[in-house]
């Protein structure tokens, strides 16, 4: 379990007090309701409050964030989900309509508008969507959107299985699906599948109380559906629902071919007539599988070193994380799944969570949640919160386009051959990622526009929109089983509509892999660039600054794949 207890703060504190407890409402309330009394004639005193109010929602946000990493790192702990759920329940309820006086105090200073536009004009657009959308009938409806969450968190965490005489997370079940033994890898595959399929009530309940509150949000807000509701608490002001279907077209036009060409060339390396679920994580030709570590330490080495041979820099920061504990990367039982990185908002310091079982895959994601620190170094010191988080479609690029800055060094866990074995999957991971970000996406379009669906008809939509973007995999007899496949999906339970954001990004990164390839220094420099204006921009002028076109039409789609057709020597 993470100790953040002697995390030093960033900067002092000038607003709050030094003795603040941020789990005491009456604390906290006496700090909202003077700023709320301030008076914000002129410029001078607006900035200034802007600076309080950030600062104060520093001090919350870190609070936040430390009870969410305890809560996740051992969902088993009692006391770490109660402390969570105190949060959820006591305090973020009574923040949200007071956060929202704050905005409207904001928007209606009459020195808003005397604000230096190169440098607030995004915050203060912002700022009016989010007053606009607020609608206090909705603050109860998050608390139980939240507690759901945890309640999923909690029920997905804690599923292990009985494999080899020995109680397994689903997790450690991974890497034999990576094994030789074909017998084996389908033992393997079908208790994890099995494990989930047991509990699909309970999950397809979560999830039929999280769509109607969701809904419900929704209406209060105005909104004819959940979908239209989200495009704008997201603040997507650069693309729209449409812009989504067509990148579904072009995902089922440009990279579903790859998909099959892929899978026919596993079939045949295989000696195969159909390719089964568990066999798209082995080697195709029967080598052993890839296992380019046996402890985190060795894992945080590694990687350390290919960070330093993108750049010094990401070395010295990866190595701030480790000596200040900031780094949970082993899987064990009780923990969360998934990886993330947050960020602690007073101390101004990434966290990195991660369920290591000594995979090639966890290489890939400590150097995705390495980019994502490296971005939150980048902007340690913009004191205006909202600058410190780049719109959701660049955080990605920030973490895939990591992932693709370190492919030429994998040599660092591997020998010249597996390191050429390793990046040749990567590169198969990205065509079937991009083909799951489509499935995934189509899937949360369709839920939340026709909300009074049945269960019955969630998981027959579920199997067609898979079927469309899963090239040719072979489900007979498991019917049942791939119904009900998107359970384990966090993203739809925990943070609905965020993953079109990863097929947007992945595009992003793509580019920056083919400016790498033509001048690499050029590559990073433009990619730290971006990095560095956290979210102070628009978010086609991030991509711009990173040497990259924010576009995920079929027209970006088609050239990156036969980008990656052509390095695959497909």
């Amino acid at each position: 379990m993470p100790d953040f207890s002697q995390l030093p703060r960033y900067s002092a504190r000038r607003f709050v007090p030094d003795e603040f407890d941020a789990a005491q409402w009456t604390q906290i309330e006496t700090l909202y309701d003077q700023l709320i009394e301030r008076d914000l004639a002129n410029e001078s005193a607006l900035e200034q409050y802007l600076r309080d109010w950030n600062e104060l929602g520093d001090v919350l946000g870190e609070d936040e964030n430390r009870r969410y990493v305890a809560m996740t790192c051992q969902t088993d702990d009692p006391a770490a989900a109660d402390a969570f759920k105190f949060y959820v329940t006591e305090i973020s309820p009574r923040r949200k309509p007071r956060e929202n006086e704050l905005e409207k105090h904001y928007l209606a200073s009459p020195a808003r508008k005397a604000l230096p536009p190169e440098r607030y004009a995004v915050f203060d657009r912002e700022v009016a969507t989010r007053a606009a959308l607020f609608r206090d009938a909705n603050v109860p409806l998050e608390t139980q959107e939240s507690l759901l969450s945890q309640e999923y968190q909690t029920l997905i965490g804690g599923m292990t299985v009985m494999f080899d005489g020995e109680e397994k997370t689903l997790v450690q079940l991974y890497p034999i699906l990576e094994e030789t033994n074909r017998a084996r890898r389908e033992q393997a595959w079908r208790a994890l599948a099995e494990r989930r399929y047991q509990d699909r009530d309970k999950i397809d309940e979560l999830f039929e109380k999280l769509r109607d509150l969701r809904v419900q949000i929704a209406h209060n807000a105005g909104y004819e559906n959940y979908r239209d509701y989200m495009f704008v608490y997201y603040q997507r002001f650069d693309y729209t629902a449409d812009d989504c279907y067509k990148f579904h077209d072009a995902v089922e036009a440009h990279v579903v071919p790859l998909v099959r060409q892929i899978q026919a060339r596993r079939r045949e390396h295989m000696k195969l007539d159909a390719l089964r679920p568990w066999d798209t994580a082995v080697d195709p030709l029967g080598r052993p599988p890839l296992r380019p570590f046996k402890s985190a330490r060795e894992l945080v080495d590694g990687c350390g070193r290919i960070f330093a041979d993108v750049d010094t820099l990401f070395l010295e920061e990866l190595r701030e994380l480790d000596e200040r504990g900031m780094l949970d990367l082993e899987n064990r039982k009780g923990k969360a799944p998934g990886g993330y990185q947050t960020f602690l908002s007073e101390s101004r310091m990434p966290f990195i969570f991660m369920n290591a079982v000594g995979t090639d895959g966890d290489v890939n994601t400590l150097l995705h949640e390495g980019g994502h620190a490296f971005n939150a170094f980048a902007v340690r010191d913009e004191w205006l919160a909202s600058y410190r988080v780049p719109p959701m479609e660049f955080c990605e690029v920030a973490s895939m386009g990591m992932e693709l800055l370190g492919r030429p060094y994998l040599e660092e866990f591997y020998s010249a051959e597996d390191a050429i074995r390793s990046r040749a999957q990567h590169l198969e991971g990205v065509v079937s990622t991009l083909a799951w970000i489509a499935t995934i996406d189509a899937f949360q379009h369709w839920l939340y526009t026709h909300p009074t669906h049945t269960r019955e008809e969630r998981h027959a939509e579920w199997a067609n929109i898979y079927r469309r973007f899963a090239g040719d995999m072979d489900w007979r007899g498991l019917e049942d089983l791939l119904q009900t496949t998107w359970h384990r999906q966090l993203h739809i339970f925990e943070v609905p509509f965020y993953y079109i954001e990863y097929g947007i990004a992945q595009l992003g990164a793509l580019q920056i892999f083919r400016n790498m390839q033509r001048d690499q220094h050029a590559a990073v420099k433009a990619y730290e660039r971006a990095l560095a204006l956290g979210g102070s921009q628009p978010l086609p002028q991030i991509y711009e600054a990173a040497d990259i076109k924010f576009d995920f039409s079929a027209a970006t789609v088609q050239p990156l794949m036969e980008m990656v057709a052509r390095e695959l020597e497909l």
